[in-house]
């Protein structure tokens, strides 16, 4: 059974791919009119289906605006079947661009024009042409893993995934497959998302945004003498270690003269001729510290979870995402780069094995790297061997030994466990803020997705807009913002112009019954329908009229023209960001890619009172945090990762709330800090660790003691119908906090128990000790008592009498 099992982790691994759909992957492609990209070489390694990709087309950000990612990948990740990591890079650099042919870069100047690759523009580059120079003659990393892979060379343009050294824009093939890069690299790290978040704080501190990297350069005579001459057999000029580094030496006098090529050097380096005082002049290597980028560390978090063989959404139904806010950047030529690396158990990586001892077990080039897979399978080495259960291409295996010869092959391909994808956008720009948006809150809403049905955008998307459910607090900013193609296949599905992308937004009609969901505020629009709202009915974010026609005819960027289905407007929209005034649930669509056989492009947008924070938490932890609250996941309470919400609303508008769902605030006594809404609801501790909510005082305690403030709780989704009181909290009087732990969402409100029973009971005895004092003293005078004790014995008497 257990030989099954491995069979099975080892065929899983043998194909996956990754796509970003938002921002917009390109995966190669630039303008191609035909579902295949023309060439998958073009500036970067994808190593995804050639059918990928979305066709080249512009977008900008405001700094400090919300980022929405999107993505597919084909592989499982975060479950039992293989370990993964997604990474997302960006880089800016003034020579990126994405060019107007779909050839590669050239490697030789001469074959540019004016000799000069990084200013000819007709080719696309992200890496400049000295970066894939230094990788092409650099030493790659002698203690990687490589299998029974025949690498071609010694070079870091070898690796195991690439041993043939092929070349893809500028890209150096070893940094492509590898995190974190030992050498200095221009991308920088956004968030690693790991199906193993113990190795976060790793990531996290030898990242180069915040640790600084070293490497070897050489005298730049000797360079160009080894390129020109040779290695001297050694395979690679520049060395990766301190000590090789420091040992490489350039003497004018002694090597400049050694030999006839080395002669030619003076004429081809004129700034370091071979006369004079220069004569004499020794050139040694020096291992240079590169300075770390100086940004913040990358975010670390639980994977999102995916399956198996399935370029499809995650948990819920709805694909896996991660928000971003763009940093201050002010550059025009920016690119985002996630990588989808998988491995699979038979390979420890991260164990303290010495992979230069596998590699150098190999007895001759293309033998196997002796990885103990017999220690997986519980049968020794001697026989593991002689059976074929060795990590090699392609093994024959005897599953049952001497008893029966049944050889099965095994479809290992060696140079793909692990493996590496990955996925590039076309090129975009960061743009600094207007003096009218400075300190405010930018969401980006756009649209994902290319023309066709789902055949046909495979393994793309149809449109849709991304993000497709939004929630922002009123007052916030909203950024209606789009682009597409005109070289779509011309026979793929959709409306309108073939080959073609369009879209508009118009708010849906009006909603006739509930749709079976519970919403918080005012609903606007039939998300179940595809009728529009007639604009001078409609009513969406408190947008003018002006804008409404904007967003619905695109007026600002076309004039007149046909436009029933917007064909004669461009593939680009920006209506720039447009301020949030009108609270309520807007559901809105595109008129033009509505096909209800085949396509949907409706969103949701909630606005609501106060600001929410909203992020994937998993086993490493982590917090939310608002003005007046903070969430705080401690590491492993929750035993996968999960989108948690956090949401203010003050008393008023926390009774507002409640009445509209027919319920109210529990309990009497004064409310003493803001409702807070979290969510998920449903339980969501794995263990006994913390899940914590702690928020601010909004009222004064007074006198009263610290016991007499209490958190009750509730579940919306249930109406609010029934409340429990907190196990515990703690109220922090220097900082005026409370804090307690949860279970589960839910909406909390804090209240301080009224005093007014102990304040009756004081009064009572009050008043009771009065009159006591009064009578007291009303019998001492005279002869008062003495004849109120004769009148009580004349009554008792009477009594007696008439019994």
């Amino acid at each position: 059974m257990k030989v099954f099992v491995l069979l099975a982790l080892l065929v899983a691994a043998a194909q996956a791919d990754v796509y970003l759909h938002q921002p917009r992957g390109s995966n190669n492609r630039l303008d191609e009119a035909n579902r295949d990209r023309n060439n998958a070489n073009r500036l970067f390694d994808s190593q995804n289906n050639n059918r990928g990709g979305s066709n080249v087309g512009g977008i900008y950000y405001y700094e400090g605006s919300q980022v929405h990612f999107e993505w597919t990948n084909q592989h499982s990740c975060n479950d039992d079947n293989n370990h993964c990591e997604l990474i997302i890079q960006y880089s800016c650099e003034s020579a990126m661009r994405d060019g107007s042919t779909t050839r590669t870069i050239p490697d030789n100047p001469s074959q540019c024009r004016g000799f000069n690759c990084e200013t000819d523009l007709k080719y696309g580059m992200h890496e400049n042409f000295d970066y894939y120079q230094n990788c092409k003659y650099r030493s790659r990393n002698m203690g990687l893993f490589i299998a029974d892979r025949n690498l071609n060379g010694k070079s870091a343009r070898f690796t195991r995934q690439n041993n043939g050294g092929t070349r893809r824009g500028y890209e150096c093939p070893e940094e492509r497959d590898y995190y974190p890069y030992w050498g200095p690299t221009q991308w920088k790290d956004v968030v690693i998302m790991t199906s193993d978040v113990t190795r976060c704080p790793y990531y996290q501190n030898t990242s180069q945004n915040v640790q600084p990297r070293f490497a070897c350069q050489v005298p730049d005579p000797y360079f160009q003498y080894r390129k020109r001459c040779g290695t001297g057999g050694k395979g690679y000029i520049i060395p990766i270690t301190q000590e090789e580094c420091e040992m490489v030496s350039w003497n004018y006098n002694r090597d400049a003269r050694s030999t006839v090529c080395a002669k030619s050097i003076t004429a081809y380096d004129p700034t370091h001729p071979v006369t004079g005082e220069n004569s004499s002049l020794v050139l040694w290597g020096q291992w240079v510290e590169y300075p770390s980028h100086g940004i913040a560390a990358p975010d670390c978090q639980e994977a999102p979870w995916s399956r198996d063989n399935h370029l499809g959404n995650g948990i819920g139904g709805f694909p896996n995402t991660y928000n971003w806010t763009i940093p201050s950047l002010n550059h025009n030529f920016c690119v985002f780069r996630m990588r989808y690396n998988i491995s699979t158990s038979e390979i420890d990586s991260w164990s303290s094995t010495n992979w230069t001892d596998f590699n150098a077990d190999k007895p001759r080039p293309g033998q196997p790297t002796y990885i103990p897979i017999w220690d997986q399978v519980r049968i020794n080495e001697t026989t593991a061997r002689s059976r074929g259960y060795v990590f090699r291409q392609n093994p024959v295996v005897h599953m049952f030994g001497d008893t029966k010869n049944i050889p099965l092959r095994l479809a290992i391909n060696t140079n793909q466990f692990s493996r590496t994808f990955q996925d590039r956008t076309h090129t975009f720009a960061v743009r600094t803020r207007p003096e009218e948006l400075k300190d405010t809150v930018i969401h980006n809403v756009q649209v994902r997705g290319k023309r066709g049905n789902i055949v046909q955008t495979y393994p793309g998307v149809e449109y849709d807009f991304a993000p497709n459910r939004l929630q922002v607090a009123q007052g916030e900013y909203i950024h209606f913002q789009w682009t597409g193609s005109n070289t779509n296949p011309n026979n793929n599905a959709g409306q309108g112009k073939q080959g073609t992308d369009r879209h508009n937004i118009v708010m849906l009609e009006e909603p006739r019954y509930a749709e079976g969901m519970l919403d918080r505020t005012e609903v606007y629009g039939k998300f179940g329908g595809s009728y529009p709202q007639h604009l001078s009915n409609a009513t969406f974010l408190g947008l003018n009229f002006t804008d409404l026609d904007t967003l619905a005819l695109l007026d600002t960027h076309q004039f007149r023209g046909e436009m029933s289905e917007l064909d004669d407007a461009g593939t680009y929209f920006d209506m720039k960001p447009k301020k949030v005034t009108e609270i309520g649930t807007y559901h809105y669509m595109c008129t033009r890619n509505n096909n209800f056989s085949n396509r949907s492009q409706k969103g949701r947008l909630a606005v609501v009172l106060q600001a929410t924070a909203t992020d994937v938490i998993g086993r490493f932890g982590g917090t939310l945090a608002l003005q007046s609250a903070v969430l705080s996941v401690s590491a492993n309470a929750v035993s996968t990762a999960l989108v948690f919400t956090i949401s203010t609303y003050t008393d008023v508008q926390c009774q507002k709330f409640l009445e509209g769902m027919g319920s109210a605030i529990y309990g009497t006594g004064l409310t003493v800090t803001d409702c807070v809404v979290i969510e998920p609801e449903g339980n969501f501790l794995a263990t006994g660790d913390e899940v914590s909510v702690t928020l601010n005082l909004t009222a004064s305690l007074g006198s009263s003691p610290l016991s007499s403030v209490k958190v009750f709780g509730t579940l919306v989704s249930d109406g609010a119908r029934a409340w429990t009181q907190t196990s515990d909290n703690t109220v922090d009087t220097s900082t005026r906090t409370v804090t307690f732990n949860i279970a589960h969402g839910g909406l909390y409100v804090t209240k301080q128990s009224s005093s007014a029973p102990l304040a009756s009971l004081i009064m009572t005895l009050v008043v009771v000790a009065f009159l006591m004092v009064a009578v007291a003293v009303y019998m001492s005078r005279g002869d008062r008592f003495n004849k109120v004790r004769r009148g009580l014995s004349y009554a008792i008497l009477s009594f007696r009498s008439e019994v």
